[in-house]
C-alpha cells in the first residue's frame, strides 16, 4: 500500500473511522506510534499524518507535512468502451488504472446489450483500491455515453480497434482516443464510419474478448 485515500486528506486534523478504521486497525494492526500517509486524489499532494488518539472505532490524525508528489502517466489514453457486462469490466479496470489509462467512456453501442448498468461508484472504489497499491495519484475519469454516433461527435478524432492492416504499434504515438468493441464487435454501419487509417489491429487473427482487448490495446499504447 503507496498511500491511503481520504477525501478530507489536506486538512490540519482527520478522523479515520469506518471501513478504514477497520482495515488499519483489524486487517493490517497498524503501529500508532508510526505516521500515515494519505493522498485526496484531487491534487497532487501527499500528506503525512501523526497519530493524536486512538480507540476501537476511530482515529484522531494530525498533519505533519505536505509534498507536492505528483505519479501520473507519462501519456494520456482515453478508451471508449462499448457496454459489456459490469462484471467483465471489474476484472479489468485495475489493471487500465495502473497501465495509465486517463479516462474511460462507456458507450452504448449497436451491439451492447442495453440492460447492462454500470455503477460508476462501485468502479471509482474499486480504481481507489488501485491507486493506493500502485501509488497512481489520481484515478481514471469515467462517463457514459449513449451511442458511437454522439461520442464520435465530442471526440472526431477516435481510432477504432478491429481487424486492420495498420498495425496499432505504427500510430500509436497518434492515438490519444481509441475505441474497443464489446463481445459481438462492431456493426457494419459502425464500422463504416470510420476511415480505414483510423482502424488498426495487431498481427493475429484471432477474436479478443473485450476484456482482452482493452488491455492488449492500453499495453501496446502505454507501456
Amino acid at each position: 500500500m503507496q498511500f491511503l485515500f481520504h477525501e478530507e486528506s489536506g486538512t490540519n486534523n482527520l478522523l479515520v473511522d469506518g471501513e478504514l478504521h477497520k482495515y488499519l486497525f483489524k486487517v493490517r494492526r497498524f503501529d500508532t506510534s508510526k505516521n500515515l500517509f494519505f493522498r485526496n486524489l484531487q491534487d497532487s499532494n501527499i500528506y503525512e499524518y501523526k497519530v493524536l488518539s486512538s480507540d476501537r472505532r476511530k482515529t484522531h490524525l494530525e498533519l505533519v507535512s505536505k509534498e507536492d508528489k505528483p505519479i501520473l502517466p507519462q501519456k494520456e489514453l482515453h478508451l471508449g468502451w462499448c457496454v459489456v457486462d459490469p462484471k467483465t469490466v471489474e476484472k479489468s479496470i485495475a489493471s487500465l488504472n495502473e497501465l495509465g489509462v486517463t479516462k474511460i467512456t462507456f458507450i452504448y453501442c449497436e451491439y451492447s446489450q442495453k440492460q447492462f448498468k454500470l455503477n460508476i461508484e462501485k468502479l471509482e472504489k474499486m480504481l481507489i483500491n488501485s491507486s493506493q497499491q500502485s501509488g497512481r495519484s489520481s484515478i481514471i475519469s469515467l462517463e457514459i455515453c449513449n451511442s458511437l454516433e454522439k461520442f464520435l461527435d465530442q471526440y472526431p478524432d477516435t481510432y477504432m480497434f478491429n481487424f486492420s492492416q495498420n498495425h496499432i504499434s505504427d500510430k500509436k504515438d497518434d492515438i490519444k482516443t481509441i475505441i474497443i468493441g464489446c463481445e459481438g464487435g462492431f456493426s457494419p454501419e459502425e464500422v463504416s464510419s470510420f476511415d480505414t487509417e483510423k482502424v488498426v489491429g495487431i498481427k493475429s487473427n484471432l477474436i479478443l474478448r473485450s476484456e482482452t482487448a482493452v488491455v492488449t490495446v492500453s499495453s501496446k499504447i502505454l507501456v
